[in-house]
């Protein structure tokens, strides 16, 4: 799927600043909406990361918002070509944020996403709703635990792997720390027709951290 600078009615382009609560926009303009909130993910000015956020069954993405720790933050996000630019077409039932740092330290991420009934109207839809992981083989959720672990992850038959990314987010209401971020580190390698990922942790307290790896997988032996 190619990358498109798409940007929906009930998009806002610019992420707005870390801090007060119910200060994003991925529900504005939408009479049903479901809102949906990801992790702080940590961004990187080596390479550009990517987190995919999805909705609950049955809606598809219908705006998009992002906190950012700081402005120096570049991120958009992968839609679909075609026409009109509409939710259903140049997005579905998940988003891929696309972020880099530009300049500056250590740098996170909270993306949202405005979630409506896929078709219809009359379909019930939830008060609330926690993110879950995305089904794979597109996406594989990790949970970060102390010590060193490994994982091994690979593109179903008969699909082959081309590349992989990872990215690292910790579920907490405010950015974590520069500390806290330090705190989790990831190795990844690709071998074999598999990536390989070593996650080291120390112990993080009461927040939550997953590594996110995102697999691109082609037909072909």
């Amino acid at each position: 799927m190619r990358r498109a600078a798409l940007v929906l009615a009930a998009v806002t382009a610019a992420g707005v600043a870390a801090g007060s609560a119910g200060a994003t926009n991925e529900c504005r303009g939408l009479q049903v909406c479901v809102p949906v909130a990801g992790p702080w993910v940590v961004t990187s000015s080596v390479a550009e990361v990517q987190f995919q956020l999805a909705c609950p069954k049955g809606f598809v993405v219908a705006g998009l918002d992002a906190e950012l720790s700081t402005r120096g933050i570049d991120i958009g996000f992968r839609g679909a070509l075609g026409t009109p630019v509409n939710p259903g077409i140049t997005t579905s039932t998940s988003t891929v944020f696309l972020a880099r740092l530009l300049h500056g330290g250590t740098a996170t991420f909270r993306p949202h996403i405005g979630c409506i009934p896929a078709s219809g109207s009359g379909e019930r839809y939830p008060t609330a709703f926690h993110p879950q992981p995305p089904a794979p083989p597109t996406s594989v959720q990790l949970a970060v635990l102390p010590g060193t672990h490994r994982f091994v992850e690979r593109c179903p038959a008969p699909y082959r792997l081309v590349t992989a990314t990872h990215a690292i987010g910790f579920f907490s209401d405010a950015p974590p720390s520069a500390a806290l971020v330090r705190a989790v580190s990831v190795a990844q390698a690709i071998k074999g027709g598999s990536v390989r990922l070593t996650v080291r942790s120390a112990q993080l307290e009461a927040v939550r951290a997953i590594v996110q790896v995102d697999l691109v997988c082609v037909a072909g032996a």
